[in-house]
């Protein structure tokens, strides 16, 4: 066996002892907290009275933070219908989540047209480089959701607000890593370029796009990163649908099992995002 697959191996078996430890750490410190009868304490009276209003008085009540086998009877719910819809507030998890992804893609999708083809010409340009790097540098460091309030105001709709929000936080990442891979381009393959009197398209596909693709996945990763943080924050300001809005409103009703499943999924489709990108950074970088 080589060293590097006796590596992952080891590494998979050390991941999967840790994941035993947590879950076994989870079982001891929830294994009291069953839950109880919700109708345990009530009169005849106020039996009959729940019964009246729809409710189950026999109906186990969660007390405190869920056991193992009430998240697994979350994670069933929501995995076994994913895509009901029972209203506003009552969606499933997977028309909740496809509304984050189709915001973050809008908006990382019009941060890539602005980005890309902008950190071309500054990475080409000296001159635009220093002329724009204290406006990059003044709003890079500002917080995507600070922006929030003026997009509520200007766009008054919470859906494009949202979107903003990530075209915003997305573009800086891409902008800087693309200008600094174009200018980063070999010297000596843009002078071979300018003997054979490339043409400047030309050149800047065939040549510069090349030797920054990786640097600029780079930036497209990072950004992505970024964008999938901030959507949930945006939602769980705006409200309306979206995974974060989830997380969100099952706070506020109180179910903890259905919050840890929610940051459960961001945290499975966040990895997703990342490893879609690593591949795609793989397959561009090349060695000299």
């Amino acid at each position: 066996m080589s060293v590097a697959k006796s590596l992952k191996v080891r590494a998979g078996l050390l991941s999967g002892l840790i994941l035993v430890a947590i879950l076994g750490i989870w079982y001891v410190a929830t294994a009291s907290a069953g839950g109880t009868s919700a109708g345990a304490n009530l009169t005849p009276e106020q039996i009959e009275y729940a019964q009246m209003m729809g409710q189950d008085p026999s109906a186990k009540k969660a007390d405190g933070f869920p056991t193992l086998g009430q998240m697994g009877e979350t994670v069933w719910s929501h995995l076994s219908q994913p895509f009901y819809d029972n209203g506003p507030n009552d969606k499933g998890v997977g028309i909740q989540l496809a509304h984050s992804l189709g915001r973050v893609a809008l908006g990382f999708g019009l941060a890539c047209l602005v980005a890309i083809p902008l950190g071309f010409v500054i990475g080409m340009s000296p001159l635009l480089n220093r002329a724009l790097d204290p406006f990059i540098q003044v709003l890079k460091p500002i917080s995507p959701l600070a922006w929030m309030p003026l997009a509520l105001y200007t766009i008054k709709d919470s859906t494009l607000s949202g979107i903003f929000v990530i075209f915003i936080c997305s573009i800086w990442p891409m902008l800087v890593n693309t200008a600094f891979g174009v200018a980063a381009v070999k010297k000596e393959w843009l002078n071979v370029a300018a003997t054979l009197e490339v043409s400047p398209l030309r050149k800047a596909l065939q040549v510069i796009l090349p030797a920054a693709a990786p640097t600029i996945l780079t930036g497209m990763r990072i950004s992505m990163g970024i964008a999938w943080l901030v959507i949930v924050a945006a939602e769980m300001l705006v409200g309306g649908t979206g995974i974060g809005y989830f997380v969100w409103n099952e706070w506020n009703n109180l179910s903890l099992s259905n919050v840890i499943f929610a940051v459960l999924v961001i945290g499975v489709v966040g990895m997703l995002l990342d490893l879609a990108f690593g591949r795609l950074q793989k397959a561009v970088t090349y060695v000299d």
